[in-house]
């Protein structure tokens, strides 16, 4: 594989041109069709097969004026101070908000609250329910607005209106966020390489393939049902890895320059040594994201799919468009225009630092694995769930909303569930009745609606007030506790029992990714273990990296429990309200991560493998590989943390809590795992860290991702003058 890079290197570099205007043409094609066939991301989690799903099907078919797929929203109208809604001026301000709300865009049904009995025991607060045509994430800003302003003129009389549910939600906007990353990451490209050429050129390359990645995505949009976070999750990770991978390549390419290398021949030899190590890492992640597909969530697997696929363009273009960009800068990427470090000084910290983790590998060892311990100890704790809006910001109209509800009717009134029975043949009326006798014994319930019967007679609709609040736990057994009732009716009439609204479809997708979370890790770590052993021909090399990688994972899960459910530092960051943790968050935490940390392991260690192969003694390549990746390494961490990082100032919760994850998780595997732990091991095992049965050794191919046969055919040609492998 190392010599076709090789010869792709020097084509690209030979005919820069031409492969300029093709990616050029490939950006423009996109943009033009992202801008003109694009089509609405969606903010569904939703889960086909889940049993909240298969009742709101079974009701779109059979009771569709329930609009029970539909989105909705509460609309709590408090009166001033010393008034109440239910005096002739509070009725009146109630029913003009209630009359707008009918005429808002969309609405299906409005909920009068003096019919529905929804006013508070003092009489100060009255609560409407909306129900919409069409699903929340199909409402455009405009319907919004129309809901919204429902409530001007009795705001304008002194009464307070604030709007709750997924009707009010927005789609997630990362807005600048990522352009503070890039700015940093533009600061450490500069200050590691002293070039403003070369520092541009990472940024120069990632940039056009995170913009090839973006338009692909929204041109798919516009044929398929994507979640809004997806293209937000692809920026992140094409970003990141865009510059880390031509920041590899070009490191190398500096320093075939500094050999004496021809241009071509230098950008030839940096894509067949330090490109097949962006191959191999590039493979890592695209085989964890990809691997989402198989979890049978398909808004995850979409994500995943859209995230690997902007990886592979990065690959891509680090293997292509990179020696092309530098065919056109020639020799001058080496030289250096700003001097902000001292020649070499970061070269001699790094030998410096690797030769004391291998003089005292075994206190370094044992102290890195306990700050990790210590750190991990909050993950024990955490709680699963998605957002409502009670962790909305506390400013926010949702949040109020869900404060004004929960104190004037019960924190459960913010999370109704929709119970729905199929009354079988027989169409009983004893079976509705005994059904909501059965739910309303049930502890935590704290009222049962009159059930609403279809036309047909054979579906019913209840609407059940746990008494705790839509991310309880007490809510969860409330939801375990009505289904089990399911087998009761089944005996009694024939017919079924399920329990859907978006409070019970929250709790099934929590619930299924839960499940599925051992099951992908599982996956990722046994297939992403195989492409390390044919990376490195070892089998210790991958278990410690696997090995490596759950350490920073737990530690990483501990540090997001801390901060968003805890509200530690939650000041410092922004956190402006805590809560469960995103349940999406961990599955797609543990395939990012993965990737990403395999990346490191692939940079660092293959440098140590070259030096090995070539014949030093264990400690000594430990030290040397250590010495040549370190710096490129701490360069290509401090970018992905600042660009993960900047995500943290985004609004939507679970945009921030990924990027907090994701930059801490590199940070934690960059910088304790690879560059400590890692060296440890090495210096720890020795000659036993490339220990690869006899049996493997014959079966599995060689990849030469070191370069071992290129730099052989290279610089040792058959009439002892060093020649370029024909491109």
């Amino acid at each position: 594989m190392a010599t076709f890079l090789y010869r792709l290197g020097r084509v690209s570099f030979r005919r820069r041109v031409l492969v300029s205007v093709v990616w050029a043409a490939v950006l423009v094609a996109l943009g033009v069709g992202a801008l003109t066939l694009s089509g609405k991301l969606s903010n569904s989690v939703t889960i086909p097969g889940t049993e909240s799903q298969q009742a709101i099907d079974r009701l779109a078919e059979k009771f569709p004026q329930a609009a029970a797929g539909g989105g909705t929203a509460r609309v709590a109208i408090a009166a001033p101070a010393g008034h109440t809604v239910t005096g002739p001026a509070g009725q009146a301000a109630v029913e003009s908000v209630v009359a707008k709300l009918r005429q808002a865009p969309k609405v299906a049904a409005v909920a009068d609250p003096f019919q529905a009995k929804s006013v508070s025991p003092d009489g100060r607060v009255a609560l409407a329910q909306v129900s919409y045509q069409v699903k929340g994430y199909e409402l455009t800003e405009s319907d919004r607005t129309g809901l919204l302003a429902s409530g001007d003129q009795a705001k304008s009389q002194g009464y307070q209106v604030e709007f709750g549910g997924d009707a009010v939600q927005g789609i997630p906007d990362a807005g600048a966020t990522e352009g503070l990353g890039v700015v940093v990451a533009a600061v450490v490209l500069i200050i590691t390489f002293g070039s403003l050429l070369a520092a541009g050129i990472p940024l120069l390359t990632a940039l056009i393939g995170v913009g090839i990645g973006m338009s692909g995505i929204l041109l798919a949009s516009g044929s398929m049902e994507l979640n809004s976070n997806t293209p937000i999750l692809a920026l992140m990770i094409g970003l990141a890895v865009g510059i880390d991978y031509a920041l590899f390549i070009v490191s190398r390419y500096r320093h075939e320059l500094r050999e004496g290398r021809e241009p071509e021949e230098a950008a030839g030899r940096a894509a067949g040594t330090a490109g097949s190590a962006v191959v191999f890492a590039g493979l890592t992640v695209i085989i964890a994201l990809a691997g989402l597909t198989v979890i049978g969530i398909p808004f995850l697997g979409q994500m995943g799919v859209a995230a690997a696929v902007t990886v592979a363009i990065a690959v891509l273009i680090a293997l292509t468009l990179l020696p092309a960009v530098l065919g056109f800068a020639g020799a001058r990427v080496s030289n250096g225009r700003i001097r902000l470090r001292r020649k070499g000084s970061a070269l001699s910290h790094g030998e410096r630092w690797a030769r004391f983790v291998a003089r005292h590998r075994l206190p370094v060892l044992l102290s890195a694995l306990a700050g990790l311990a210590v750190v991990a100890i909050p993950a024990l704790s955490m709680q699963l769930g998605l957002p409502d809006d009670r962790t909305a910001p506390p400013d926010s109209t949702q949040h109020k909303a869900y404060e004004l509800v929960s104190t004037s009717f019960g924190e459960g009134t913010n999370g109704p569930l929709l119970v729905v029975v199929d009354t079988g043949p027989n169409h009983d009326p004893a079976t509705l009745k005994q059904a909501t006798e059965n739910i309303v014994k049930l502890p935590d319930v704290a009222a049962v609606t009159p059930p609403r019967v279809n036309a047909a007679g054979d579906t019913a609709l209840w609407t059940v007030i746990p008494k705790s609040g839509p991310g309880t736990t007490q809510t969860e057994d409330v939801v375990t506790a009505i289904r089990a009732l399911s087998a009761q009716v089944h005996d009694t009439t024939g017919g079924s029992l399920a329990v859907t609204g978006q409070t019970a479809v929250n709790i099934d997708v929590s619930q299924k990714l839960s499940d599925a979370m051992l099951p992908y890790l599982g996956l990722i770590v046994g297939l992403a273990f195989l492409l390390l052993m044919l990376v490195f021909r070892s089998v210790v090399v991958p278990l410690k990296a696997t090995l490596g990688f759950l350490g920073s994972v737990v530690a990483t899960f501990g540090a997001v429990v801390a901060v968003f459910q805890w509200g530690w530092l939650a000041g410092l960051l922004g956190v402006e309200s805590t809560g469960p943790i995103m349940s999406m968050l961990p599955i797609l935490l543990i395939g990012v991560l993965f990737g990403l940390a395999m990346d490191y392991q692939v940079f660092l260690v293959t440098r140590m493998r070259e030096e090995y192969v070539h014949g030093a003694d264990p400690q000594e390549a430990t030290v040397t590989g250590f010495r040549h990746g370190a710096r490129v390494v701490v360069a290509a961490a401090l970018i992905m943390i600042s660009v993960f990082a900047g995500f943290v100032l985004a609004e939507s919760s679970l945009i921030k809590s990924i990027g907090f994850a994701l930059a801490f998780g590199v940070l934690v595997d960059a910088f304790v795992i690879r560059m400590t732990v890692v060296p440890a091991m090495m210096s720890l095992l020795g000659r036993v860290a490339w220990w690869l049965p006899r049996g493997l050794d014959r079966i599995l191919p060689n990849v030469d991702v070191e370069g071992e046969n290129l730099t052989r055919a290279l610089d040792t040609p058959e009439d002892g003058e060093r020649k370029p492998v024909e491109a």
